[in-house]
């Protein structure tokens, strides 16, 4: 039996869930402090806004794309937005520009992927580094805004509980049922699905293929938007550095992990709730550990490399379907 045939019977979301509750175990059996009731508060916080991230990175990645550009959308439209609302301009129309900026940079993604044929890692990388240069040129050239005395109350809210549970994992529950259903039961969602699947024969039958591509980078840009406005919140303000951070590589991390397939056309939202689980749990006993960042980052990046391998494993692709759609 094949290496293949044996690895991609596996059902990775399941494997992955094993590993997150033997590791929980292991660290709250060997790690003082670690099974306590304020760090496994703090654990949820700290993935929460991955996970979200991850929610808009799994609907491109249904779709067979990737999007390098969320960080940007995330961090320079919030930051602008709170420096207008300071220097008087309305909640309503700083945070509907906000908006106008995340859906155009959605649209210019898509119409990038879609029409012009540009692979989306490229696509999205280029259109990252331009909003995010381009903002910080015209407005943004500090690292930290704070958030505007007007938005105190959502900082109020963000870093309260609700049933004991911290308001930010509730926004991540949320968020995913949302999107799950918006993925299951909508028409939109299930043509990523096709189109992720097979491109060519989406298009043999008729599915808007080049609308729907343009559609999920769209989500993306604006989920990222409204995760970018819930982390401002939580911290008190807009960092913009965080462009520069390997977040976008954890985000990439806990959907490919969870096991949505980068081949495109599979994947659950469960599988971005797994991935975001382990990596959640991995990381707070390394930080209880005192590892270092740089080593942390080592591991996350070795277990990046293997999940892109397992992936690959499980979810080979054919040459009829690899030749449209590619990242």
């Amino acid at each position: 039996m094949s290496v293949k045939s044996s690895i991609g019977r596996l059902d990775q979301e399941k494997v992955v869930l094993v590993i997150s509750a033997a590791m929980f175990l292991i660290f709250a059996m060997t790690l003082n402090g670690f099974a306590t009731i304020p760090n496994i508060l703090s654990l949820f916080q700290s993935v929460s806004i991955i996970g979200a991230l991850g929610l808009g990175m799994a609907i491109v990645i249904i779709g067979r794309g990737i999007d390098l550009s969320m960080i940007a959308v995330m961090v320079m439209p919030v930051a602008w937005s709170f420096m207008q609302i300071a220097d008087g301009m309305p909640v309503s129309m700083a945070f509907g520009f906000a908006i106008l900026i995340a859906v155009g940079l959605g649209l210019l993604n898509g119409w990038l992927v879609a029409f012009v044929e540009v692979p989306s890692i490229f696509a999205t990388l280029a259109t990252g580094m331009i909003l995010f240069g381009g903002m910080q040129y015209i407005k943004v050239q500090s690292d930290i805004i704070q958030l505007p005395p007007v938005l105190e109350w959502f900082n109020t809210v963000m870093t309260r509980t609700t049933l004991g549970v911290p308001n930010s994992m509730v926004f991540l529950l949320v968020l995913s049922a949302i999107v799950w259903l918006f993925l299951r039961f909508t028409r939109q969602g299930r043509f990523i699905y096709a189109i992720g699947d097979n491109p060519m024969a989406a298009r043999t039958t008729g599915l808007p293929v080049r609308q729907i591509v343009v559609l999920q980078y769209v989500l993306a840009a604006v989920l990222a938007l409204f995760v970018g406005n819930v982390l401002a919140a939580m911290v008190d303000s807009a960092n913009t550095r965080l462009f520069y951070s390997n977040m976008m590589y954890d985000v990439i991390l806990v959907v490919v992990l969870g096991g949505v397939g980068l081949g495109g056309g599979k994947g659950r939202i469960s599988n971005v709730l797994a991935g975001t689980a382990l990596i959640g749990i991995l990381v707070n006993g390394m930080t209880i550990l005192d590892v270092s960042y740089m080593v942390q980052n080592l591991v996350k990046a070795s277990v990046l490399l293997l999940a892109l391998v397992v992936d690959s494993l499980i979810n080979p692709r054919d040459e009829q379907t690899s030749q449209q759609g590619d990242i």
